[in-house]
């Protein structure tokens, strides 16, 4: 069973399909027992990620507050930037309600705790099935794909949650009607905004690998530069409030992301028309 659960890599490379299905529940396994390990911990400290962590936005001494209002005096804007976190009143109407939040908090917090273990577990995997090149060319994924990941929650947890949640809690259309909201519908929207960029930000890598296969070029992102920047801009208008500042503080990091990608998806494409000229002259020599 030991033999199983540390697997060599290196024995892969003649295994059956029953074989390989076996070699993948043990990587499941393995990936599912550190999601459990970083559950538990969540599961038990819920109180203290959830007003701490969850609920931070909410809160006046929040990061992002402090070191948004400083920017905004030291650039001589006054308090343009300064956010008053709006009062957000939670409400809980289920009788298994609060338990459930416990229990999606301590998955979320084991998702994304062990992400880069999960990611390194599918590797492990596919690797065997690449080619040389094709490992060279991927040399440092497992480090890239999580600081992406890592990047992007940091992103949306500290810049875009903060937005949206006081854009939402604040809009009304009715002075007779009171914003009170569910606190399990919070933590959704906290869930989406979080892990939805973290998803978001691998575009670079996605990209990476596309154009390495041949599917995506440049030329194809630049084509459609004018496209992205509206849905940026029309992202960056939903989620931030009226005001151009605040919408230019979520569209250039999202912009420049796409930015990114097409240098990304240049440098791999000179790269892998580089290898097939020097394959094809190895080839007529």
């Amino acid at each position: 069973m030991l033999k199983k659960f540390f697997s060599n890599n290196d024995e892969k490379a003649e295994m059956s399909f029953f074989d390989h299905l076996e070699d993948l529940r043990w990587h499941l396994v393995r990936s599912a027992l550190a999601l459990v390990a970083f559950s538990i911990f969540g599961f038990v400290y819920t109180k203290e990620i959830l007003d701490n962590v969850i609920f931070g936005p909410t809160n006046a001494n929040f990061p992002s507050y402090i070191a948004l209002c400083k920017i905004s005096h030291w650039v001589g804007m006054g308090d343009s930037l300064c956010i008053t976190p709006v009062k957000v009143q939670f409400q809980n109407f289920k009788m298994v309600g609060q338990i459930m939040l416990q229990f999606k908090l301590s998955f979320m917090l084991g998702f994304v705790c062990a992400f880069p273990y999960i990611f390194w577990e599918f590797w492990r995997f596919v690797k065997p099935a690449l080619k040389e090149k094709e490992l060279k060319g991927a040399r440092g994924v497992i480090f890239w794909v999580s600081f992406q990941f890592f990047l992007g929650i940091g992103f949306a947890y500290f810049l875009m949650a903060p937005f949206t949640i006081n854009f939402l809690a604040s809009y009304t259309v009715t002075d007779k009607a009171i914003n009170q909201f569910f606190i399990d519908d919070y933590f959704d929207l906290m869930t989406q905004i979080v892990l939805g960029m973290g998803i978001l930000f691998e575009l670079p890598i996605l990209v990476f690998f596309l154009t390495k296969l041949g599917i995506l070029t440049p030329q194809f992102l630049r084509s459609y530069r004018r496209h992205a920047v509206v849905v940026i801009l029309i992202l960056a208008a939903i989620i931030t409030p009226p005001d151009l500042v605040d919408q230019l503080i979520v569209f250039i990091p999202l912009y420049s992301l796409y930015e990114i990608s097409i240098f990304i998806s240049k440098k791999a494409l000179r790269d892998r028309e580089e290898k097939k000229a020097k394959k094809d002259v190895e080839e007529w020599s």
